[in-house]
């Protein structure tokens, strides 16, 4: 201890000008001169402080009003309010100092309860506050996000005759800012009669920061109006308004600015430009940016990762989050969630488990947010089962937890699984929000039961979200799913607000089930109105009149699309167009349409035109389409299937046996047909021939009569694409095909009337669709099928697609 010199020249470490002292306070030279003054000052751990209390007590000095407000000050400084209690509370005679600094202590621990039971005995012990005791309690309420408890502070400023101090005022505005009560933290800087840099930065940061970006710029506007010049605070708060509303001409003069007034050298700034550009859609600039500058934080680095994995470039998102380690900077968490995304996106499994490796060791395995993007990242790479592991073993686990689980379930097939979490979800008292209801209303989507879908429905009204728009989206696409294509109408006209993707899904809704003219009025009500068409849109109506013959309409409608409103087309809308040309018996046309395209064409566009030249039997184009094909993806089983048909119709025998002869050799083997029904919440599943189920005694019994019923009314059988067996035998394999077993025991199980759905994991065969149309006529029902790409309306003996499926 002798060692340590304190020199005479020293000044006082807390003075009687200090804040935190009154100015009768008087300090005696021995007490600041003392060594454990200076230990104190030096401090930088609760265990220091520990070893230095015996010697502040040892030497009589722990009765100062100096040393006790210091400790007081360290204790709370280390986050150890009881032991800040304990020097507090003993002491007789209280200095105010002692009040104001225990009270900032509390408030800075965010212990609120603890603050304001100081305060009230403050008032009590005529303690008069001061205003840093005031914006002390309105910090830590922000930092809480209790508006409530700091509208009560607002109210004892008012009363306390400092509703007009500057510093007061913008701290009352941060409060409400941070509580996103923007109107209120506008009335405070509106009421203010004189305003500071620090005001304005305030509230701009308040309106950019809770989705008001217009009004943000507004107030930049105005702030120069009152001779105001935007310093860095302004600049790093308005560029995300700017990011927001994407318009960059107006992110541009910014960056005029910067650049004329020095800002351009600031990270803080040049990180919000290169993200201002990005969320723009100017990448490059972002990185030309990003390489410019001359030192990089973590959140440049993150920003710049962001802005590729955002803008689909995963490959060099995750060539960055590489470098980045390389240069001997610690992802964050932020970090390895842009990483996460870009590896979704990718659906690479193996980076992706290369990025949670680290996890641990960088100390973020108990972080939520980087959790739920581990569970999102998994659920995108097909590994439901890895997500569920992840799910089931954290302990925060927050709403993004649960609704990431219940859509990763949905998305991968897991549909059951994902109603029960939903289920569990409820049990658990865990507040559902509109991406819940989504999330769930997917799943129920992919079921495809109406009545799940009228449960899921009433859910929605009950929640009291009916009236949001991402939701009452999802229900139409959900019922068009289901073959309520007519509720899907009536949810789709009770809306006040539509989205694009809500006419999206409405419009792909009547294409899917057949109704292609249906699709083509909406479209065009669409483009009569304020929202335009989309890239997605084309692609629905266009379609829509693939599957309905409307030719010339999706002739017309691809043409616009570039002309009118300037979309790209994309590879599907090539496919598109080849399946509409293909299916209307073009093939030529089709072909040479293929030949035309500026982009090479891909997997999509030749399967459309195979499948057309299946329909047509063309055989020499189909096997053109088909050799592209298998140079493009020679492992996909649907193709080597799709080219087979095509010559089983063509009785091409020895062909047929040389495409099922590879198949073996390449092991693909064909996806077993199979048909479900739903009967009193009890799904029934049926394979062709099967004989498992309970009833199939009477299921063929029935089936049999059924045929006889419909050869009499004109159904011929169509034995054509049955080789190598029996006359007698060729009929009797096809009236086993699953959607006619379904169909029979959905017919004896069912009231006269009823309409059945049917749901087929394969394309409908021709044999069963002609049935079908007889089945209908002769029983008066009406029956929906829904097959692996879309809805047959079979009424009185026809079918919506009309022929086009």
């Amino acid at each position: 201890m002798s060692s340590l010199l304190l020199p005479r020249t020293a000044p006082p470490l807390l003075s009687a000008a200090s804040p935190f002292l009154s100015p009768r306070v008087y300090i005696p030279p021995h007490v600041y001169r003392h060594p454990a003054a200076i230990l104190l000052e030096l401090c930088t751990s609760l265990k220091e402080l520990h070893q230095f209390l015996p010697l502040i007590i040892k030497n009589g000095l722990y009765s100062e009003h100096f040393f006790q407000t210091k400790l007081v000050s360290l204790f709370s400084k280390f986050g150890s309010m009881a032991d800040a209690a304990k020097v507090f509370d003993p002491i007789e005679s209280k200095v105010d100092p002692l009040y104001h600094t225990l009270l900032k202590g509390y408030a800075h621990q965010s212990n609120l309860d603890g603050a304001f039971k100081l305060f009230a005995r403050m008032r009590h012990d005529a303690v008069e506050p001061v205003v840093y005791n005031y914006t002390s309690l309105l910090k830590a309420c922000a930092d809480d996000f209790d508006s409530r408890r700091g509208k009560e502070i607002h109210a004892q400023l008012v009363l306390s005759g400092l509703s007009a101090n500057l510093y007061a005022m913008t701290s009352l505005m941060n409060l409400y800012a941070k509580c996103g009560a923007v109107q209120d933290a506008y009335k405070v800087f509106e009421r203010m009669p004189a305003r500071d840099l620090v005001c304005w930065n305030t509230v701009i940061a308040c309106f950019a920061q809770n989705g008001m970006p217009r009004r943000a710029l507004d107030l930049v506007a105005g702030m120069q109006e009152e001779r105001h010049k935007l310093d860095l605070v302004t600049v790093v708060s308005v560029l995300p308004a700017v990011a927001d509303l994407g318009d960059l001409r107006i992110g541009r003069s910014i960056h005029a600015y910067v650049f004329r007034h020095g800002l351009d050298s600031y990270v803080n700034v040049a990180t919000a430009l290169l993200h201002m550009y990005a969320k723009c859609g100017a990448i490059g600039i972002a990185r030309t940016i990003f390489d410019s500058m001359s030192s990089r934080t973590v959140v440049s680095w993150n920003s710049m990762i962001d802005a590729y994995a955002q803008n689909g470039d995963s490959e060099e998102a995750l060539r960055l989050f590489q470098k980045m380690q390389y240069v001997g900077l610690k992802p964050s968490n932020v970090t390895v969630m842009g990483a996460l995304h870009a590896c979704a996106d990718l659906g690479d499994i193996k980076r992706g488990q290369s990025v949670h490796e680290p996890v641990k060791q960088l100390g973020l395995d108990s972080d939520a947010s980087v959790m739920n993007s581990l569970i999102s990242m998994y659920c995108k790479c097909r590994r439901a089962d890895l997500a569920a592991e992840l799910f089931g073993k954290l302990r925060g686990k927050t709403l993004v937890s649960w609704n990431a689980m219940i859509l990763g379930y949905a998305q991968n097939g897991f549909i059951m699984e994902a109603i029960s979490l939903f289920g569990a979800m409820q049990e658990q008292n865990v507040r559902r929000d509109s991406f819940t209801l989504v999330s769930v209303i997917t799943a129920v989507a992919e079921l495809s039961l109406v009545t799940q879908a009228k449960w899921i429905h009433g859910v929605v009204i009950r929640a009291c979200l009916d009236k949001d728009v991402y939701v009452m989206t999802a229900l139409v696409d959900m019922y068009a799913k289901c073959g309520a294509i007519h509720t899907a109408r009536k949810v789709f006209d009770m809306l006040g607000e539509r989205h694009v993707t809500t006419w999206n899904a409405m419009i792909d809704g009547y294409g899917t089930h057949g109704f292609g003219k249906e699709a083509v009025q909406l479209f065009d009500e669409m483009c009569r109105g304020d929202i335009p068409p989309n890239d997605i849109t084309f692609l629905c109506v266009i379609s829509a009149c693939s599957h309905s013959g409307l030719v010339e309409e999706g002739r017309s409608y691809f043409a616009i699309m570039k002309e009118r409103y300037g979309l790209e087309p994309a590879m599907d809308h090539y496919g598109a167009m080849v399946d509409l040309l293909g299916r209307a018996g073009k093939l030529d046309e089709a072909w040479g349409f293929i030949q035309m395209m500026p982009v090479e064409p891909g997997i999509n566009v030749y399967g459309a035109m195979l499948g057309a030249c299946k329909i047509h039997k063309n055989v020499d184009l189909g096997e053109e389409a088909a050799d592209k094909l298998f140079e493009l993806e020679p492992s996909d089983g649907g193709y080597h299937v799709l080219l087979a048909n095509m010559y089983v119709i063509a009785a091409m025998w020895e062909k047929v046996a040389k495409v099922r002869s590879l198949m073996q050799k390449k092991g693909i083997q064909k996806t077993p047909g199979c048909s479900s029904v739903d009967l009193r919440n009890e799904v029934h599943t049926f394979y062709s021939g099967s004989t498992s189920h309970p009833q199939s005694e009477k299921i063929y019994a029935y089936l049999s009569k059924l045929l006889e019923r419909i050869k009499a009314a004109g159904y011929m059988p169509d034995t054509s694409s049955i080789h190598d067996v029996e006359d007698d035998l060729r009929e009797q394999f096809l009236n086993t095909h699953s959607e006619m077993l379904a169909i029979s025991f959905a017919l004896m199980n069912t009231r006269e009337g009823t309409t059945i759905h049917i749901r087929k994991n394969l394309r409908v065969c021709g044999d069963c669709h002609n049935a079908t149309m007889f089945i209908s006529l002769a029983t008066k029902r009406e029956i929906i099928v829904r097959d692996m790409h879309r809805f047959h309306h079979f009424k009185n003996g026809t079918c919506s697609c009309g022929g086009y499926w």
